[in-house]
C-alpha cells in the first residue's frame, strides 16, 4: 500500500477535506456544512421557516453521518431536502453519503444535483472530482477541481490541489502533478500526505535531495509510520548517509517492529 493512489496506514485522516472521522480510503472528501457562497451571503436571520428546519434536519444529518451511521443519515437528508429543495448542502452531503454505501451513480447525481442548485459550491465541486478521479475520469476530474480552486471563498484549496496531483499521480501524468502537489505544499506545508508524495515523487525520479527535505519533515512528526521512515532509509541510502540510514531503521523498528518494510529492511531490499 502506497501513498501514490491509496492511503496510508497512519496518514488516513490527512487527505480528507473536512472528512468526519477516518474509517473512509481515500476521499478528498468536504462535509461539514455551511452557508453556500452568494453573491450576499445568508445568515440565520435571513432564512425561512423552512430553510432553517431544513438547516436543522441537516446539522442532524452530518451528526449521523460523521457517527458512521450513513442510513440513519440519508434518511435525515431526503427530509431536509423534501422541506427544502434548493439547499446545496443537502445534495452534496447525500452524495457523501451514497458514496459511502458505494452508490456511485446515484452520487454523482447528488453532486451534479448540488452544482445545479449552486454553481459556486466549492465543496461540492471538489467532492464531484474526486469521484471522477475514482472512476478514472481524468480530464472530467480536473475541470471539477479547477472550478472549486478557482472561488476565492474556498477555504480549501489546499486539499483540492493535493487531491488534484493524487489523480494525476494515478494518470501518470507526473509533471502535472508536482505542479498540483507543490502548490499545496505552498498553501499547506505540513499536509503528510503532499509531503509523502513530493518526496515519492522525487525519489524516484532520481531527485534524492529535495526529495530528502519533503520525507524529514514528515518523518520528525508524529505521523511517521513504517511507510515513511521506509521511503527516508531508501533516499538516506541513495545519499550516502549510513548514520540517518541507521537512526531511520532503529525508529523503524522500535514502532514498527512487524512492519513489511522493516522486513525488507533486514533483508537488505532497500530498492526491491
Amino acid at each position: 500500500m502506497t501513498l501514490r493512489a491509496t492511503l496510508s496506514r497512519g496518514l488516513v485522516c490527512a487527505l480528507a477535506v473536512g472528512l468526519s472521522g477516518c474509517a473512509q480510503d481515500l476521499t478528498g472528501l468536504k462535509v461539514s456544512v455551511h452557508p453556500s457562497v452568494r453573491a450576499d451571503l445568508l445568515t440565520e436571520s435571513d432564512e425561512t421557516p423552512n430553510q432553517r428546519r431544513a438547516r436543522i434536519r441537516l446539522e442532524l444529518a452530518l451528526a449521523y453521518f460523521q457517527q458512521g451511521q450513513t442510513r440513519v443519515a440519508l434518511d435525515e437528508i431526503k427530509q431536509a431536502i423534501a422541506i427544502d429543495p434548493t439547499n446545496a448542502d443537502a445534495y452534496n452531503l447525500r452524495g457523501l453519503a451514497y458514496q459511502r454505501l458505494n452508490n456511485l451513480p446515484l452520487a454523482s447525481g447528488s453532486f451534479q444535483r448540488a452544482l445545479a442548485v449552486n454553481p459556486l459550491d466549492a465543496d461540492a465541486a471538489h467532492n464531484y472530482a474526486w469521484l471522477l478521479c475514482q472512476q478514472a475520469q481524468y480530464d472530467a476530474s480536473e475541470t471539477f477541481f479547477a472550478q472549486a480552486i478557482s472561488n476565492p471563498a474556498y477555504g480549501f484549496a489546499a486539499k483540492s490541489w493535493m487531491a488534484q496531483g493524487l489523480c494525476q499521480l494515478r494518470s501518470g501524468q507526473l509533471r502535472e502533478a508536482e505542479i498540483s502537489l507543490s502548490r499545496s505544499y505552498e498553501l499547506d506545508a505540513g499536509n503528510p500526505v503532499t509531503l509523502y508524495n513530493l518526496a515519492q515523487l522525487l525519489y524516484d525520479r532520481g531527485d534524492f535531495q529535495p526529495a530528502q527535505l519533503y520525507v524529514h519533515q514528515l518523518n520528525k512528526g508524529p505521523l511517521a509510520n513504517a511507510e515513511t521512515l521506509w521511503l527516508g532509509i531508501r533516499i538516506e541510502q541513495k545519499l550516502n548517509n549510513p548514520k540517518a540510514v541507521t537512526a531511520l531503521a532503529d525508529l523503524l523498528r522500535a514502532g514498527f517492529a512487524e512492519s513489511r518494510e522493516l522486513i525488507a529492511y533486514e533483508k537488505g531490499a532497500l530498492h526491491d
